[in-house]
């Protein structure tokens, strides 16, 4: 064991010094580091960092003992993955079939349009990204749109439009305010 690494394990910290490792750490625990855990872990380290990097995947396929090649795999055969900083809010359209045929479609175009993001991307100011999802599962309350993790079901692009501006409106308020 590096020095470094016996030190970190002393405090109790990632060698890194990025206490965001110790919910990984914690999700492998509890899962007994257990090769099967990957989804789960992979799950963990999103919800801390927001995003899987490549020193996170890393850091996972080492621990778990899982080759790089499936870790990397599984996370880009689930789509609500990302590899990237996402903005500080997020707005995920199910763009699965029922969802699609009620109008997803046109409620990513507009966003797209009227906030000045491509999907898959984060507006450049970093508060706005829009993405897309295969299916979340809520097929029943179609078109679905995850908007900061809260699942709002039968939207339309306008509906959508307005709650996105109100977001980012209060966001940049609260910016302005502290700046």
């Amino acid at each position: 064991m590096t020095t470094q690494a016996a030190k970190a394990r002393k405090k109790n910290t990632h060698p890194s010094g990025d206490e965001r490792y110790k919910a990984i750490d914690m999700a492998m625990r509890k899962f007994k580091y257990e090769k099967d855990a990957l989804l789960e872990v992979l799950n963990a380290a999103q919800e801390t960092f927001g995003y899987l990097s490549r020193e996170v995947l890393i850091y996972i396929s080492a621990h778990l003992g899982v080759r790089m090649a499936q870790v990397y795999g599984v996370a880009t055969f689930y789509h609500l993955f990302t590899f990237d900083p996402l903005g500080a809010h997020n707005c995920i359209v199910c763009t699965g079939t029922a969802c699609y045929v009620k109008g997803a479609g046109e409620i990513v175009e507009n966003l797209s349009k009227r906030f000045d993001v491509p999907e898959g991307q984060t507006t450049s100011d970093g508060l706005f990204s829009l993405l897309t999802a295969r299916c979340v599962g809520s097929c029943g309350i179609a078109p679905v749109v995850i908007m900061d993790g809260k699942v709002r079901g039968k939207e339309t692009p306008e509906s959508m439009a307005v709650q996105v501006q109100e977001v980012l409106d209060r966001e940049r308020l609260l910016e302005a305010e502290a700046g």
